[in-house]
């Protein structure tokens, strides 16, 4: 679907330089003299290369509009991830390092949203979300006030984030897995 160039908004995909290109910014400037232009910072959404461009109003360009399928997390094995189509049952399996270090949340059993484009995974996208136990936490200094001091935090995948002084070894905490960060205690 054609769009103007500055129609583009964060988020939106389009085929720009034989590539597919997530907008990650936009900017919509209109000088003094000149037409206006809107400025993109985009992201390639294969190799993760950025890229800022200038798209005039009159430019059109190819917006691409990724198919979401549900997919569960069945098993790693070695340095691959399995994964099940919830609807046809296919399985389809992709390196950890297509993840990146966000793999260590996958969970059994685990639903993720795998974004495709011409039945090609171009992301995977997990829950917001995820509750682990915490298997290693340092004991709480004494005179630390409770406002600005936190601990770091070994959780159950291996990961270390930074928790609050009440929080102890053995408890289950809420994790938010977009920024790798604790949000609360699990009930």
């Amino acid at each position: 679907m054609k769009i103007n160039g500055n129609q583009i908004t964060p988020g939106m995909v389009i085929q720009h330089q034989d590539g597919l290109w997530a907008a990650v910014k936009t900017n919509a400037v209109k000088p003094g003299k000149g037409g206006a232009f809107n400025q993109v910072e985009l992201k390639n959404l294969i190799d993760g290369r950025k890229l800022n461009e200038r798209f005039r109003a009159d430019e059109t360009v190819e917006r691409v509009r990724l198919e979401q399928k549900d997919f569960q997390f069945l098993y790693a094995e070695g340095t691959d991830l399995v994964f099940m189509d919830t609807d046809t049952y296919d399985q389809i399996t992709l390196a950890s390092d297509f993840i990146g270090e966000r793999a260590a949340f996958l969970q059994d059993g685990m639903t993720v949203t795998v974004e495709m484009h011409e039945e090609r995974p171009i992301g995977v996208k997990l829950p917001d979300q995820v509750t682990l136990e915490i298997v290693e936490a340092d004991p709480v200094v004494k005179g630390q006030t409770a406002a600005s001091s936190y601990k770091p935090a070994k959780l159950e995948n291996g990961l270390r984030v930074m928790v609050p002084p009440f929080v102890s070894s053995g408890e289950r905490i809420v994790v938010d897995t977009n920024e790798v960060t604790y949000l609360r205690r699990a009930d």
